[in-house]
């Protein structure tokens, strides 16, 4: 297995792993129900998406 010629700086080293942060998640607005959900998911309250009803919900 190839092996490194020589060893990288700290500096270096850091400046790579400074990107490696975690990102909040991306929250929408749900049309119908205007509850925070994820983009491009059901919404998992109302069980619409684009529009249209995919999961039929249970009357309360």
């Amino acid at each position: 297995m190839a092996q490194p010629k020589r060893r990288w700086s700290k500096q270096r080293t850091h400046t790579k792993r400074s990107t490696w942060k975690l990102e909040n998640k991306n929250l929408v607005e749900c049309p119908h129900c205007h509850k925070l959900i994820m983009q491009h998911r059901v919404c998992p309250s109302c069980g619409y998406y684009d529009g249209t009803e995919v999961i039929s919900q249970k009357a309360e």
